[in-house]
């Protein structure tokens, strides 16, 4: 009797083991997010719009991959192993940033290959490392105390953001460094190497204290290949496939691909942006399709994996939202917000730091009122949840929209305002990141766990291919107007359309970034290969060669455009996150009745 009271009042020690393990991961992940947008666009000389498509590409493909390293747990390694596996990846891969940041200055093509080495290997490596630790905090409860799960999930994205505050605390204070207004770009591999040490201590810390304490009451490993003996009476064993179902995915994996490129394609598009972004959405709608074909599936299971489906839907427009922290947020902060704060200068990138702060101020709040709402009876099913979290990150666009109404190109949003904007977003995330990874544990079968955490992420990775599209279309901030002064060159009246920009003047600015999008398949039709022309520091064009572009339209200067509206200024920026967000809550709460349904009982 003794032992059932304290079960039902203590979480099991295994979760605080997950908890220092995905916190050390996350201070590695989140302090190397935060100077990487930078890194890529002033080090690597990428410029801010190329450098808000990598940024989202990259995240895109991190929370691609857990697919495939969920299906290889349940089906071949197990847990424990691949945490262990992607837990060396990652550490490899920022040692390799370092590498790539200690060699930009002296070769820049050497350094800008082994950056994509890096995040390739990285990529892998959180496959591996993020749906395996998730799930396993799911397989430390018995089935008679699945309702802490949304406490235990709570507690477990504490320690994620433990490890983020750090993290984006400690590597962009040695690798953000700015003697005036002047950067040192050859601080950057300090933050990297911050990162690298931190994943290697989380990784030895699951080495060597999962045994002792990721067990069952009974002492059983948790995390290893699944057996006959997990899988409970009412659930089949295993997985059935059909070769059709198969091939079927495979198919529409390549058609989808195509088809959202013609969507999202075209002249002068990033092939990232053209090609990765719609392979990430294909992947995932592939996936969906072939989970669904498993014969085994019963209709209460096929209707809650619906349920999954649909809030991970719904997830895109938040994470599209939420991580324009480490891109055009992070811009905003550096280049139109005044960061004093108590007589200091904050580094800019050091500002997106506020969402780790409060998560770990609220999080435990958050967690006991699931609890009080629970016990009271009053507490709302996951998908209510998840819809304030979306209405509330609408919100915090809605506030900043409000204070930069009307802004000059002088003018300076106070840091306040973006603190206020994390602390709103921070709640959303409670009230929908948690709860998601603990509605996956609560209705996925578990043959399916691990997969279907990977379905999860899916979310997160449609999210910040949206993430880096909509950063993309950052209006021209103050310092590209001063960039193209210095040239000359009135950036005002050509966007504005009150001057035809020259060839000159469309070359000036293609070359140091200021607002112009390049058609390179029109250029090499042209015999210009902007690619090589670019790495020549003093390259010049002959009048023959200016002319050409202004006529070909090789090189356009436009404001940015989404969904037939014109993006002119930060105002404009904003509203379209709050529109999307606060569309996408509003329909996500009118569909929860019909998901309660759905989920049959649980809650």
């Amino acid at each position: 009797m003794n032992q059932v009271a304290a079960s039902s009042t203590k979480h099991p020690k295994g979760l605080w083991v997950l908890f220092g393990t995905e916190m050390w991961e996350r201070f590695n992940f989140y302090g190397m997010r935060a100077i990487l947008s930078l890194f890529i666009a002033e080090a690597l000389m990428k410029g801010d719009t190329e450098a808000s498509i990598i940024y989202g590409g990259f995240l895109g493909l991190c929370y691609l991959t857990p697919m495939l390293g969920g299906y290889i747990s349940d089906k071949y390694l197990g847990n424990r192993n691949c945490i262990l596996l992607g837990g060396t990846a990652m550490g490899i891969g920022q040692l390799l940033l370092f590498l790539s940041a200690s060699q930009f200055g002296t070769n820049l093509s050497l350094a800008t290959n082994i950056m994509w080495f890096a995040l390739l290997v990285i990529i892998f490596g959180n496959g591996f490392f993020k749906p395996n630790i998730s799930s396993m905090v799911g397989s430390l409860y018995p089935k008679e105390e699945k309702n802490k799960l949304d406490s235990a999930f709570t507690l477990f994205y504490l320690g994620i953001n433990v490890g983020a505050t750090l993290g984006q605390f400690i590597c962009p204070f040695f690798g953000d460094v700015k003697n005036g207004d002047t950067r040192d770009l050859s601080a950057f591999k300090w933050g990297f190497l911050a990162a690298a040490i931190a994943m290697f201590i989380g990784t030895l810390v699951f080495l060597y204290l999962k045994n002792k304490y990721v067990v069952t009451p009974e002492g059983k490993a948790i995390g290893g290949k699944p057996t006959a003996t997990d899988i409970p009476d009412d659930e089949s064993g295993q997985a059935k496939f059909s070769s059709t179902s198969i091939a079927i995915a495979a198919i529409l994996a390549v058609a989808l691909t195509y088809g959202f490129n013609l969507l999202m394609g075209g002249p002068g598009v990033s092939p990232i942006k053209a090609w990765l972004y719609p392979f990430i959405f294909a992947a995932g709608i592939s996936l969906a399709y072939l989970i669904l074909s498993d014969k085994t599936i019963t209709k209460v299971e096929r209707d809650r994996i619906w349920v999954l489906y649909i809030v991970c839907f719904f997830v895109m427009f938040f994470w599209g939202a939420f991580e324009q922290a480490g891109s055009s947020l992070t811009f905003i902060a550096d280049k139109q917000t005044d960061t004093r704060i108590l007589g200091w200068t904050m580094p800019p990138t050091m500002v997106q730091n506020f969402n780790g702060i409060f998560v770990m101020v609220f999080a435990i709040p958050f967690s006991l009122i699931w609890i009080w709402m629970s016990k009271k009876k009053i507490e709302p099913i996951s998908p209510v949840k998840q819809a304030w979290g979306l209405l509330l990150i609408a919100l915090g666009y809605l506030i900043i929209a409000m204070q930069v109404k009307g802004f000059t190109l002088s003018s300076k949003v106070g840091v306040i305002w973006l603190i206020l904007l994390y602390l709103l977003h921070t709640w959303g995330e409670l009230c929908l990141s948690p709860i998601g990874l603990s509605l996956v544990a609560k209705l996925a079968p578990k043959r399916f766990a691990s997969l279907l955490m990977g379905v999860w992420f899916l979310g997160n990775a449609g999210g910040y291919a949206l993430t880096g599209t909509l950063g993309a279309l950052l209006p021209p901030t103050p310092d590209k107007y001063i960039k193209a002064e210095k040239a000359n060159i009135n950036l005002a009246d050509i966007l504005d359309g009150k001057k035809e920009a020259t060839g000159q003047e469309l070359y000036t600015l293609a070359k140091y970034k200021i607002s112009a999008s390049i058609d390179y398949d029109k250029g090499q039709k042209n015999n210009l290969d902007f690619a090589k022309i670019f790495k020549v520091k003093d390259s010049v064009l002959t009048p023959q060669q200016l002319d050409v572009i202004s006529k070909e339209q090789i090189i356009k200067v436009a404001y940015p455009k989404f969904a037939g509206f014109t993006l002119k200024t930060l105002y404009d920026f904003f509203m379209m996150f709050v529109i999307l967000c606060g569309s996408a809550g509003l329909l996500l709460y009118a569909l929860t009745p019909f998901m309660k349904k759905m989920m049959h009982g649980v809650r």
